[in-house]
């Protein structure tokens, strides 16, 4: 079979990632960017590489460089800045003793599943983790198993990344026949990215696939902003949630992206218009090239603070914190008291 022949039987969502900008100059040209400002800021691209879908850079406005969604994957010259707290593992997740494998929390596990992303957010918690040490492959597929049977308390497999919608739909079936054989597994959460960036990934077959489980699937997807829930988003949400599978969104809190409530609120609206529920936001993890998109704890108290006011209840994102070692994210109000 040629190569051109191999590319054409590919599912349509891998062949939009092989379409991905992973260069500044590209960048720029798609959407008219000052070339002396990209030339500024683009050798940050060597402490994190630049990756962002064509989906995703349709969203942004050409010709400005302030645009919420291109600030959060174009390498930018206040990366190289040191900042205390900051560190390349906030979470202190990269010394596990069990390679693609997390338990942070008592009830659930977390697993590694794909190391790569669809789209390189500056702000990314994980951009510093050693994906090459946590490769996920049949060994630790039956190690994950193994490790689940001997703990009762487990009842829920959390399947991240990177983002684990870069595994195929033939992939995920795989992991799921395994773990559906444990009875005290009652959910399978997903947690991806790929959704808001590469709407295509959320087939039909995988929708379906989960919808038969008789484990309870739920998807939280990462939109920071209302213009992330694109026509073709909310077209492919549609289709995952009429097959029964919960959709919720958590967002990490960005100074100069989302940190006002009218941009939040907006944000809630259209997630619930697409029948997603905000569940977290997130203030950010202290990770080494990140310092610049923080947000005060005062700042942010304050937001959540207009968002009760702004919206019912049930559209208000919980605002927390994740603390290493913590048993459970930390209500970020409570770190004030």
């Amino acid at each position: 079979m040629t190569d051109t022949a191999s590319i054409a039987v590919r599912p349509a969502w891998q062949q939009a990632l092989a379409q991905s900008i992973r260069d500044p100059r590209q960048l720029a040209e798609t959407l008219s960017l000052p070339a002396d400002w990209v030339a500024a800021h683009s050798p940050a691209r060597e402490l994190f590489p630049l990756q962002v879908t064509r989906h995703f850079v349709s969203l942004m406005t050409p010709g400005d460089c302030d645009d919420p969604l291109l600030r959060q994957v174009m390498p930018h010259q206040d990366e190289y800045k040191e900042a205390a707290g900051f560190t390349t593992d906030p979470l202190a997740e990269q010394q596990s003793s069990q390679p693609g494998l997390l338990h942070k929390y008592r009830s659930r596990v977390l697993v590694i599943l794909r190391g790569g992303c669809a789209i390189n957010c500056r702000y990314c918690f994980r951009r510093h983790f050693p994906y090459a040490d946590h490769h996920f492959g049949p060994q630790q597929r039956a190690e994950l198993i193994n490790y689940i049977r001997q703990d009762a308390a487990i009842n829920e497999v959390i399947v991240s990344g990177g983002d684990p919608l870069l595994a195929t739909d033939e992939q995920f079936t795989r992991l799921l026949d395994e773990l559906e054989q444990l009875p005290q597994l009652l959910r399978i959460r997903i947690h991806s990215r790929l959704p808001v960036v590469l709407p295509e990934r959320l087939t039909d077959a995988l929708a379906q696939r989960l919808a038969a489980s008789r484990l309870q699937a739920i998807l939280v997807i990462h939109a920071n902003h209302p213009r992330e829930i694109a026509p073709q988003l909310q077209e492919r949400l549609q289709a995952w949630v009429n097959a029964g599978i919960t959709v919720l969104n958590q967002s990490v809190l960005l100074r100069d992206i989302n940190d006002d409530a009218a941009t939040l609120a907006e944000l809630s609206e259209r997630l619930f218009a697409a029948r997603v529920l905000p569940y977290y936001l997130h203030q950010l993890d202290k990770v080494k090239g990140a310092s610049h998109f923080a947000v005060t704890d005062a700042h942010a108290c304050a937001i959540a603070a207009q968002l009760r006011a702004l919206l019912p209840g049930f559209l208000v994102p919980r605002l927390v914190r994740e603390i290493a070692g913590e048993p459970s994210k930390t209500p970020l109000e409570l770190t004030l008291v």
